[in-house]
This record gives C-alpha cells, sequence and structure tokens, in this order.
C-alpha cells in the first residue's frame, strides 16, 4: 500500500518528526552511497573473474598480441619521455639535498631505490590509465551504446571474452614490461643531471646504482606492476562496458562521462593500493 502523504509530500512519519527525519537524512544518503559502492565493488569482482577466466580460451592469441601492441608498444615514448624527466628531476632535488650534508654519493642509491619500488610503477600504470584506459573506456563504451555488444551477444559470441579478456591479459604482460622502461630510463636521466650536468662523480653513481638494489626490490615493483595492471584494465573496461547503467546521463555524454570517472579512479584505487602495498611489502 502506499504511504499517505501530505501536501508536500511527506509521510506520515516524516510529518509527525520532523527534526527527527532532518537528522537522520544525512546518515541515510551516506548508507545509500556505501551500499552503492560496495555493489560496485562486487560487480567489478565478478567480472573480473569471468574475464580471467576466458584468458585461456582457444584462439585468444591474437587478439592478446594486438592488445599488447596498443596498451603496451603504443605507450613506450610516453613511458619514456615520463620516465626521463622524472628521473631528471630527482637526480637535481637529491642532489641539492644531499650535498647539504656531505652525502651526494648516496643519490644513486635514492633514485634507484625511489624508481624502483615506488615511482615507476605508480607512474607508468598512472600513465597508461591517462593513454590507454581512457582510450579502451570509449572504445568500449561507444561499442555498448551503438549495440555493438548487442549483436555479438545476438551471434552467441561471448564480449568478456572477445572484448575485456584480451585487454586484461595484455595489460598483465605490458605494465611490468613498461614499468622496467620507465625504470631504467629514469636512472639514466637521474645520470644526466646529477653527474653530467651537476658534477657528481660517475663511477660512485653507477656503483650505488648497483649495490643498492636487491632482488626483493625488482620483485616489489613487479608485483605492483601487476595489481596495478589489474586495477587499471578491470576499471576502465567495466565502465566502459555498463555505461547503459548510467542513470545520470546517456548517449555520447554517457561515454565521456564514463571514460573520465575510470580514469580518476583508476588514479585513486593506484595510489591506495600503492600504499597498501608498501605497507605489505615492507
Amino acid at each position: 500500500m502506499a504511504l499517505n502523504t501530505d501536501s508536500q509530500g511527506l509521510s506520515k512519519g516524516e510529518a509527525r518528526w520532523p527534526l527527527v527525519t532532518l537528522l537522520t537524512r544525512p546518515f541515510a544518503a551516506i548508507g545509500r552511497a556505501a551500499i552503492r559502492w560496495i555493489s560496485n565493488l562486487g560487480a567489478s569482482a565478478v567480472f573480473l573473474f569471468l574475464a580471467i577466466l576466458n584468458i585461456v580460451r582457444p584462439k585468444q592469441g591474437p587478439k592478446i598480441i594486438q592488445q599488447i601492441y596498443f596498451i603496451g608498444a603504443k605507450s613506450s615514448m610516453i613511458i619514456m619521455l615520463v620516465g626521463l624527466s622524472t628521473g631528471m628531476v630527482m637526480g637535481l632535488q637529491f642532489y641539492r639535498a644531499l650535498v647539504k650534508v656531505g652525502a651526494e654519493g648516496a643519490m644513486g642509491t635514492l633514485v634507484a631505490l625511489s624508481l624502483v619500488r615506488e615511482m615507476g610503477p605508480m607512474l607508468t600504470a598512472i600513465m597508461i590509465a591517462a593513454r590507454a584506459g581512457s582510450a579502451i573506456t570509449a572504445e568500449i563504451g561507444i561499442q555498448r551504446i551503438s549495440e555493438q555488444i548487442d549483436a555479438l551477444e545476438t551471434m552467441r559470441i561471448d564480449p568478456l571474452r572477445y572484448l575485456i579478456s584480451p585487454r586484461i591479459a595484455a595489460s598483465i604482460i605490458s605494465f611490468p614490461l613498461l614499468t622496467a622502461l620507465f625504470d631504467l630510463i629514469g636512472m639514466i636521466g637521474g645520470y644526466i643531471s646529477g653527474v653530467l650536468l651537476l658534477g657528481a662523480n660517475s663511477g660512485t653513481y653507477l656503483h650505488r646504482v648497483q649495490v643498492s638494489m636487491e632482488m626483493e626490490d625488482v620483485t616489489e615493483g613487479f608485483i605492483k606492476a601487476i595489481v596495478f595492471a589489474v586495477i587499471v584494465s578491470t576499471v576502465c573496461c567495466y565502465q566502459g562496458y555498463f555505461v547503459h547503467m548510467r542513470t545520470d546521463s546517456h548517449g555520447a555524454k554517457a561515454v565521456g562521462l564514463s571514460t573520465t570517472s575510470a580514469v580518476v579512479l583508476s588514479c585513486v584505487l593506484i595510489m591506495v593500493a600503492d600504499y597498501v602495498l608498501t605497507s605489505l611489502l615492507i
């Protein structure tokens, strides 16, 4: 039965207890937001699980290689540029800070460990999310609103296997490789700014880079890269795949908003996951 309401659209309970309603309304809004967030989190986990199951299906190799080229190879130039500039800035700042305490010889250690353990995986993931992740969301979103995904289902082709699984597999492969490229170029950038421009000792820098890194440092960086790959690929594919379920907009506007949401959410989750992984692996 419908609730009896007054002329202002309030139920009898709300009209009788206006102060209670006013005080509880913010908590109700928080509860609805929390339920919606948990629901999306569960749907994303199921989405990822089904996509991973389809990675090992036959005839996935060519699609995965195609996505590796798009996500990995086409992102290499921007990764090298950002890695070089990051390394040069780190070399400059570390040298200026360390020379005040007479410890400029430790610059190579700081540059190498900062890149391999933290800056390399995180900045690589953010750059790929901005370049490839946004394109993935827009492409899948356009296929959804133009009913191409519905056509795949009509032809009994699993859209998750055809569209999502190759992108997730390619991300898991590409992120660690691009992270290693970022680390290498970043160390070269630190050498250029610290040694060639500021005059630090070349042998000391290279020796510190070599002896300061251990295999567990490299492993930690690759673990982060794989986790970030799963986060970025899942968020971007999920936002594009379910773009038709947005209630705030439709059509091309929904694709644009989903693309923006995918990039922003990916970057936020990358930074949160980086802190959590650092706490667990330290």
